[in-house]
């Protein structure tokens, strides 16, 4: 893979160290780790699916426990006076 040169100014120093902490803590360049972060923060999300929960989606009746909800607000005491 090719890949482009960049020079980047004016990075806070807070950044600075805490870019540099990291790296010295997991064992990386500084380099590689900025790339990293940049492939995380800007490269599209994992395409993995997910279907752990796809029979809990529309299990719940959510009209029914919002109305239930309302009926017991509304049925306690008001001490507005």
């Amino acid at each position: 893979m090719q890949s482009i040169q960049y020079t980047v100014r004016g990075v806070p120093a807070e950044l600075d160290a805490e870019l540099r902490r990291e790296a010295r803590a997991t064992g990386k360049t500084l380099n590689s780790l900025v790339v990293e972060t940049l492939e995380q923060a800007k490269l599209p999300l994992s395409t993995v699916v997910h279907e752990d929960l796809d029979w809990f989606i529309g299990a719940l009746d959510v009209e029914d426990d919002f109305d239930s909800a309302l009926t017991w607000l509304d049925a306690l005491p008001n001490d507005a006076a």
